[in-house]
């Protein structure tokens, strides 16, 4: 069994005691093992700051571009073998795998090309030059500086590999220097990707760091200049927040937590319109890609209520072609969810959203996965629900299912209806709308954008382009306010933002020119 281990100081560390056992979803045979136990994080972090950030600092934006182009090509060059570690460690098929390795190369080589832009400057001037006083010359130039400190990094079970890399990218590129922890039970994919990281030897020493399991007391270390970004459940970021570094030392946070992200179908969309077929698509990739297990996956689908049925058997169509089993088959389609613990929560929470909503598709009822032993793995059937009076549901605007679940919500066809259902989610990183009526969009996206961290617009022209809504891109915010983290990522120049301070210079404008390199 391959036993993982830390990387923290440039060198490996196995930590001690007794390890915790990963397991591979699909059938719960051991993966690998690991333990923290022993490791000196205080160290760990002095280290990443007196020599990973000033390494980085002295560099400038085109030199931190390199490095992230090379990293990049270092991992795609093993592809093959992190696309089987993948659907062994998280249950991923072939191509969940692809979305998730794929999405953190192509994260780097995006921000890459964003340093490459940026050039040989070090840090960013922000705005221009704001005259004080009634001379010309005594002005304030607003900066923006790499923290020196240390970005702690925590991810989700989700995506150990693209939700670690776009965090890595951004603040690389800001300057900043990273101890990364994956969740334990994927880190085995996160461990492979930082080890071919460290064989190639691309990165100066103290730039990044890697925790394979619990964090320990790594977070009481963080000092005014650190910074944590943390991606996860609702529960865990109030954890976070609370601690004596946020609270006492200032130590800077960003949430990107789980929401209740919703898709609305407007009204003058029927059954055989192009942007109807757009929208069954979304829907359904969104619900079973990852086995539903994306924080950015579709779980309230708004439709006018003369249009359920129509919903309900297209959606239905689709679903009945999902086959669920061993994700490294060529003939299975969807994986088992990561954990006996979501596993659990999953068949809960399908229960209770059934209080409200009737269950027309899949259920909580144990599945037997293709290609597997009977009893075996972390199987969920695909979930569809209808509740056909949004007024009488509460549990589903407030409890996610974490897997291939999404409910059809009836309401009454009006942009303000649709909008404040949404809102009553309480905030989503991105919410979908479907329709191509100008007045009728206009009204929807004024009220309900403000509940969202991005809002995808499909309509007739578009509707053979669009992504779907759950594709995160670098060049665009990931983040939400409310239920989804009140955070902010990617989003290209603006995710250095959180690593970065803006500071305020104020002097002679000759002399400023000079020392900031302005023009």
């Amino acid at each position: 069994m391959v036993r993982l281990q830390s990387y923290l100081q440039d060198q490996w560390m196995p930590g001690e005691g007794t390890p915790r056992v990963l397991v591979n979803p699909a059938t719960e045979e051991p993966l690998a093992e690991t333990t923290t136990e022993g490791l000196d994080f205080a160290a760990a972090l002095a280290h990443a700051r007196d020599v990973g950030g000033p390494a980085l600092r002295a560099m400038s934006f085109a030199e931190r571009g390199a490095l992230l182009k090379a990293m990049s090509r270092a991992l795609h060059a093993d592809r093959e073998g992190l696309l089987a570690l993948s659907s062994q460690c998280n249950g991923a098929t072939r191509g969940d795998s692809k979305f998730d390795v794929d999405g953190a190369t192509g994260t780097l080589s995006s921000y890459a090309y964003l340093g490459k832009t940026l050039g040989e400057g070090r840090y960013q001037i922000d705005g221009e030059a704001d005259k004080l006083s009634k001379g010309a010359r005594y002005v304030g130039q607003h900066v923006r500086l790499p923290r020196p400190g240390v970005a702690v990094h925590i991810n989700a079970f989700n995506f150990p590999a693209w939700g670690t890399f776009e965090k890595i990218a951004t603040a690389i590129l800001a300057g900043v220097p990273v101890i990364t922890k994956p969740a334990t039970a994927t880190a085995t994919l996160t461990h492979r990707m930082i080890q071919i990281i460290v064989e190639a030897g691309i990165l100066p020493a103290g730039v990044l760091g890697f925790v394979a399991g619990p964090a320990g007391d790594l977070l009481d270390h963080l000092g005014p200049q650190d910074m944590i970004a943390f991606t996860g459940s609702a529960w865990t970021a109030a954890k976070l927040r609370s601690g004596a570094g946020v609270l006492q030392r200032s130590v800077r946070i960003n949430v990107e937590a789980d929401s209740l992200n919703a898709a609305v179908l407007a009204p003058d969309v029927g059954p055989g319109d192009p942007v109807w077929h757009a929208f069954v698509r979304a829907v359904v990739k969104d619900m079973t890609q990852k086995t539903g297990q994306k924080c950015t996956a579709i779980r309230r689908v708004f439709v006018p209520t003369d249009r359920i049925d129509d919903v309900v058997e297209a959606f239905s169509e689709e679903l009945a072609g999902i086959v669920v089993g061993d994700p490294q088959r060529s003939d299975v389609s969807m994986g088992p969810v990561a954990t006996a613990s979501q596993l659990r929560d999953c068949r809960e929470g399908i229960n209770l959203l059934a209080k409200e909503a009737e269950i027309v598709v899949g259920g909580p009822a144990p599945v037997s996965g293709v290609g597997v032993a009977d009893g075996k793995g972390y199987f969920v059937a695909p979930t569809l629900l209808v509740a056909r009076d949004a007024d009488a549901t509460s549990e589903v605007h407030r409890h996610e299912v974490f897997g291939p679940c999404a409910t059809v919500i009836g309401y009454d066809g009006t942009a303000e209806t649709a909008a404040a259902q949404v809102a009553r989610g309480e905030g989503c990183l991105v919410s979908s709308v479907y329709g191509s009526d100008r007045d009728w969009l206009s009204s929807f996206l004024f009220a309900a954008a403000s509940w969202n961290g991005r809002v995808q617009v499909c309509s007739e022209k578009v509707a053979d382009q669009v992504f779907p809504p759950g594709m995160v891109l670098p060049n665009q915010v990931h983040g939400g306010p409310g239920r989804a983290g009140g955070g902010e990522e990617l989003g290209g120049v603006r995710g250095m933002d959180f690593y970065t301070n803006r500071v305020a210079i104020q002097g002679d404008r000759g002399l400023l020119k000079k020392i900031l390199g302005t023009p």
